[in-house]
């Protein structure tokens, strides 16, 4: 590590866990700004659904790639972590610091490591695997892809169909396996990154998912799912939140089922947060309450 550059803050951990308020904390400590590394909060059409902070929440701090595009934008990790590190060198032109407000893993993982280089595919691949994905659904590409990779067959996460169409599309535009691009190098960055993990007790944060889904059913996620429903096979919205609004909504279980699926896979979500977070040894884990402790880790790494 290169105590010469200036460092970065990576804040990262489940959904509901308490990072908005965290990070809003450490931008004020600092004086800096955050960036959102939320690959669903940057759409100015989905709010209550991604939780969004609002601006009361966001107490005057700078947060970037909030609203920064349209659903209808394609938009990439590795456009993000592009465009995040150019706001990155601005903002440390300007401040100690900058904090990065991590949930999505694959936004922060580009961010801070970089992608590995895959050649460009032909898009109508992907048109045509999303169209087989409507039609027969994920165990049709996931028989597909235990067949063409079984080794990253074994590693991606089998219910996000945003993982299991860009490994199809590789194999199948290459001829060659996913796995066999994913070098595992890390990108050089012009700054250090210092990453910090939040976690809870899991009834704590369990309790705090089931209340946050609550919220956002009250504060009218019904109503703003169904505005979005004719974007619903938009890539923006293949996610937990939406998906299980829009099942009910094509009448295939009620209100009350709805609400479990939503609560359940958020549930499952958190998890798969923090399986992939806990894999990398650079994070120092964290309650959310002990912003002291936090504060006197950063000031020895400073």
């Amino acid at each position: 590590m290169s105590f010469g550059k200036k460092p970065v803050i990576v804040v990262a951990g489940p959904t509901a866990v308490g990072k908005t308020e965290f990070c809003v904390r450490l931008a004020e400590h600092f004086g800096t700004e955050v960036v959102s590394a939320d690959s669903r909060q940057i759409y100015r059409e989905m709010s209550i659904g991604t939780a969004k902070p609002t601006p009361a929440e966001q107490r005057g701090v700078p947060h970037h790639f909030i609203d920064s595009h349209s659903i209808t934008d394609d938009y990439t990790a590795a456009a993000f972590a592009r465009d995040a590190l150019a706001c990155l060198a601005e903002i440390l032109s300007r401040r100690p610091t900058a904090v990065v407000a991590g949930g999505s893993t694959l936004y922060v993982k580009t961010l801070t490591d970089g992608l590995d280089e895959i050649p460009d595919i032909d898009p109508a691949i992907r048109l045509q695997l999303l169209e087989r994905l409507a039609q027969s659904g994920l165990p049709d590409l996931l028989a597909q892809l235990d067949e063409l990779d079984a080794v990253y067959a074994r590693q991606v996460d089998r219910a996000n169909p945003q993982r299991v169409v860009r490994a199809l599309e590789v194999c199948i535009g290459t001829g060659r396996p996913y796995s066999s691009f994913r070098t595992g190098r890390k990108a050089e960055r012009p700054f250090r990154f210092i990453k910090i993990g939040l976690n809870r007790d899991r009834p704590e944060l369990y309790d705090r998912i089931d209340r946050r889904v609550d919220a956002m059913l009250e504060a009218g996620l019904v109503d703003e799912a169904r505005r979005l429903y004719r974007f619903k096979d938009k890539n923006a919205l293949q996610t937990v939140g939406y998906q299980e609004v829009f099942g009910w909504m094509d009448g295939l279980y009620d209100a009350a089922e709805m609400v479990r699926l939503l609560k359940r896979n958020t549930r499952h979500y958190a998890k798969r947060q923090l399986t992939f977070f806990t894999r990398d040894p650079e994070y120092r884990w964290f309650h959310p309450d002990v912003f002291d402790e936090v504060g006197a880790y950063l000031s020895d790494r400073w």
